[in-house]
């Protein structure tokens, strides 16, 4: 069939018609609603003849306040008996043998002593009467903004599961941590800075076990990987241009590139996220830089997050990029305070005493800094704060070798988690342990009871926040998970 020479638009330069200003706007109007409508498109992540953006700012399946998280994950496994949980009973039993104790229960199976009493001293604080150790002295300022949940349990009683268990659902690795879940489900705020990023402990103690694991995008696109900041030095390695290229011909590049990829993307999620990679680091090269310029802010909010105090200076310079990240529209911040082995993290196998007294000095101040900062700047509400380990103590002493016992060995039974503002009902304690701080008895909260928890308050149904892989739609609490109502305010 031959074209139709007739059809489509008249050619005003040869039909003779003269237009009238009125006619050529009614004619040409649709074009000035295409520019606003590009203008908007740029605003979400699309662009003409592309995808969208992975990252692009989703709406979740309900409103809610929250928009961003702050993680502050006391990595090894703190005692909730000699933190947040107090046991009186635990004073008057002390030195007796706890009957029935499955001596399995621990990592240390042939170290397994009599009760022990906590070597720090309780104390009610707030409004609310919660109980507090001594080592928390700022923070204990703080608790009628926080929200507890004292019986919070795991299923694994050696770290590298269970802190896999507690970042992605599942107690081995390949699956999506919650950073990326969430990311994949919000996308950000920001298109100029990562949707989720971690911090390890800067005292060259190295990674928490799992290592990248934990914050590992799993089966989901890799943009929704932790971006992890390094713990010394320079944050991002490799951010600035190389020498002798511009701005203008760096953007040359990136856009050919773009346009090879994508012909042969097609479709491939892996490829698309690469590409958004390369022009995520493009404008982190400007916007990083004075994200993380925490030498800008004032001396007084410097030395609110302990800045001034060689303790904690390190876990406060943390905390501190976290409060400006979030501020930016960055989704998600975890932050670790312990690192690989040990007595190198808050697992304080040896002497609980002087092991949780040196973490909680690091972290307490920064900690407390954080949560008053965010309010005094209105975005508490918006920013929810959660505080946990991957597992707890327990409440008998660890027989250590050839010398005088005084530490805890792992506890999944039993653990405290707190959480602050974005939605949650501040002064408020949930469930509880038995009489010694053994095992949850009341309220009982699982891993996937507290991720489902997480998403709500994010605005996200944990059933529907799903992904199709190998055949089935996998989702962030498995085939389980129920929201802890009693926390949402």
């Amino acid at each position: 069939m031959s074209a139709d020479k007739t059809s489509g638009p008249p050619d005003f330069r040869t039909s003779g018609q003269v237009l009238s200003r009125r006619s050529l706007l009614a004619k040409a109007g649709n074009g000035f609603g295409l520019l606003g409508l590009a203008a908007l498109c740029d605003q979400l992540g699309l662009q003409a003849g592309e995808g969208v953006n992975p990252l692009a700012a989703k709406p979740g399946h309900f409103p809610v306040k929250a928009k961003s998280v702050i993680w502050l994950f006391m990595n090894g496994g703190p005692s909730h008996i000699d933190t947040w949980d107090y046991k009186p009973e635990l004073e008057k039993r002390d030195g007796q043998e706890l009957a029935g104790l499955d001596k399995d229960t621990g990592f240390f199976t042939d170290q397994v002593g009599p009760l022990m009493k906590s070597p720090f001293a309780f104390a009610q604080h707030g409004q609310s009467g919660a109980w507090v150790s001594e080592i928390f002295p700022q923070q204990a300022k703080q608790v009628d903004k926080m929200a507890f949940l004292h019986g919070c349990w795991t299923d694994s009683n050696n770290h590298a599961p269970a802190l896999l268990k507690i970042n992605s659902g599942m107690a081995r690795m390949g699956f999506p941590s919650m950073g990326s879940w969430m990311t994949y489900g919000l996308g950000s705020e920001s298109r100029d800075l990562p949707a989720f990023v971690v911090m390890t402990d800067p005292q060259g103690r190295g990674v928490p076990k799992g290592h990248s694991g934990n914050w590992s995008a799993g089966f989901l696109p890799s943009i929704y990987q932790g971006t992890g900041l390094r713990p010394q030095g320079v944050p991002i390695t490799d951010l600035d241009r190389p020498k002798g290229v511009d701005a203008g011909s760096q953007r040359a590049q990136l856009d050919l590139l773009g346009r090879l990829d994508r012909r042969a993307a097609a479709g491939d999620n892996e490829l698309e996220a690469r590409i958004e990679s390369f022009e995520l680091a493009f404008r982190m090269q400007t916007s990083a830089p004075e994200a993380l310029a925490i030498d800008s802010e004032p001396a007084h909010i410097r030395a609110l997050y302990g800045l001034d105090d060689k303790r904690c200076a390190h876990y406060g310079r943390q905390c501190l990029m976290a409060r400006r990240l979030v501020e930016r529209g960055v989704r998600c911040v975890q932050i670790y305070s312990g690192g690989m082995e040990n007595e190198k993290s808050w697992d304080g196998h040896v002497d609980i005493a002087g092991n949780h007294r040196g973490f909680a000095g690091e972290t307490d101040t920064p900690i407390a800094g954080l949560l008053e900062d965010l309010a005094q700047r209105g975005l508490l509400d918006q920013t929810l704060v959660i505080c946990c380990g991957e597992f707890g103590r327990l409440p008998v002493v660890q027989r250590a070798k050839d010398s005088k016992a005084t530490g805890r060995d792992h506890n999944p039974h039993a653990y405290t988690t707190w959480l602050a503002g974005g939605g949650v009902k501040a002064g408020v304690h949930h469930g509880a342990t038995d009489e010694i701080g053994f095992k949850a008895v009341e309220g009982r909260v699982s891993t996937h009871d507290l991720h489902a928890t997480i998403l709500h308050l994010m605005g996200i149904d944990h059933e529907r926040l799903t992904y199709r892989f190998n055949g089935r739609d996998y989702r962030l609490t498995d085939v389980e998970g129920e929201v802890v109502k009693a926390v949402l305010a």
